[in-house]
């Protein structure tokens, strides 16, 4: 039977896995195995929400084990570690009873055999040496990273309110660096759940701002991905809400209690959150001779198929493909969810013998949520510069069909139904920022 290993269950490789489960594991045509190191899966997107304790993990989170049992797939927990191509094999590493590889070992290292390899991986954080910035700044690749920064804001929130300090000192310095999209929607997040902490006491209640956010790009304008437009819309939006914007700003090294500016300036922070920029997994560089770019990237022909093996396929942020000319195919959720599409039908085409396709990636625009009631964007559409500006209302809701689509994508209707349904009776029924 012919073997099929993804390894990483994001957005791309979930859905992928799905797919494949129901479609060649359900009849016995091929067995799928998902590889991912952590138990759960949860959409990136939603990690700054995690990180400001507005969106509740249980409801949101999908059991890998549970899914696969549902989906005729075979989930393993663990760690990619080393392929052997000549062997078709992966290497998974061992799983211990804490984090970071502490505690007793639970699972030795164990090896997987393939005749399909899928890499989705995904990307982590990429910190462009610039000094102290692993130590002291916290990123937002992961859930734990998310529950580390929003324990760590909870902590910030009650010391300098407990403190009974004058205004000065008693404010909350937060510092974001990066102005991409997890930048400008998490100062945006954080502004919004202010007033709900100060309700339940974390704040001291005062008509004073007790968060002093600042965002800080290295580039000419926040969004830089985005249309101009977008990207002016959002800076109104930040700045109407109390939050600092610095462009053309670099960071030239983090401190624990204060971020240094490439023009000399010193700013004071007491939580400091990276943002600016992304990398593919340090293992890719490892992995038996597979052709790998500047970030780590697998390179791939417009097939998704590695340049160096046959076997061996990539998708999503740790893929780097061709889209035109000399523009690759850009790290974001829709392009996962697409390749996911494509090699569904490529991987069932590969089994019956029949040739491989042409991936075509299709930009479908970008949505940047700014709080609970707006949004802004562009969509394609037949304007003269291809793309339609959206905002308020209709694009908050739109933004908020993406996450619903990819439920759908893994999850089903009725399983999507329901989640939607408790999240609302969830929100009825607890604080809206959880508070522990």
């Amino acid at each position: 039977m012919h073997s099929i290993v993804i390894v990483g269950g994001g957005a791309g490789g979930l859905e992928l896995a799905t797919r494949l489960g129901n479609r060649l594991g359900k009849s016995g045509r091929a067995r799928v195995t998902l590889v991912d190191r952590s138990p759960t899966h949860i959409w990136k997107p939603l990690l700054h929400e995690v990180a400001v304790g507005s969106l509740d993990i249980n409801a949101s989170q999908i059991a890998y084990a549970a899914h696969a049992h549902w989906n005729h797939f075979t989930f393993v927990h663990g760690d990619l570690t080393a392929l052997d191509r000549e062997q078709k094999q992966i290497e998974v590493g061992p799983l211990f009873e804490g984090e970071g590889g502490e505690g007793a070992e639970v699972l030795p290292s164990r090896k997987l055999e393939y005749d399909t390899l899928v890499l989705a991986l995904g990307s982590r954080t990429h910190f462009f040496g610039v000094q102290g910035a692993e130590e002291n700044a916290i990123a937002l690749d992961t859930l734990e990273q998310a529950e580390r920064l929003r324990k760590r804001l909870l902590q910030s929130c009650v010391k300098k309110g407990g403190l009974g300090l004058p205004e000065e000192r008693g404010q909350v310095d937060i510092t974001i660096i990066g102005a991409g999209a997890t930048g400008v929607e998490l100062a945006a997040e954080l502004r919004r759940m202010e007033n709900t902490l100060k309700q339940f006491g974390v704040l001291a209640r005062n008509p004073e701002t007790m968060m002093r956010i600042n965002v800080l790009e290295a580039g000419p304008r926040v969004l830089p991905a985005l249309p101009k437009r977008v990207s002016d819309s959002a800076r109104s939006v930040l700045e109407e809400m109390g939050v600092n914007v610095f462009v053309a700003t670099p960071v030239t090294q983090v401190g624990a209690t204060n971020v240094e500016l490439g023009d000399g300036r010193t700013i004071p922070t007491d939580i400091t959150i990276w943002a600016a920029g992304i990398k593919a997994p340090n293992v890719l560089t490892s992995l038996d001779g597979i052709a790998v770019n500047r970030i780590n990237q697998v390179r791939v022909l417009r097939s998704l198929r590695s340049e160096t093996d046959e076997n061996i396929f990539a998708l999503g942020d740790c893929a780097s493909c061709v889209w035109t000319g000399d523009t690759m195919v850009p790290p974001r959720a829709q392009a996962a969810h697409q390749q996911a599409m494509f090699l569904f039908k490529q991987l069932c085409a590969r089994i019956d013998g029949r040739p491989l396709g042409t991936f075509e990636y299709k930009d479908h625009g970008s949505l940047i949520s700014l709080g609970s009631s707006t949004a802004v964007g562009s969509l394609a559409g037949v304007s003269r510069s291809g793309k339609i500006f959206v905002e308020g209302l209709i694009a908050e809701f739109m933004y908020a069909a993406l996450y619903r689509k990819h439920l759908m994508a893994v999850s089903g209707i009725w399983r999507t139904v329901f989640a939607i349904v408790g999240d609302r009776i969830d929100r009825m029924l607890s604080p809206r920022v959880k508070l522990h």
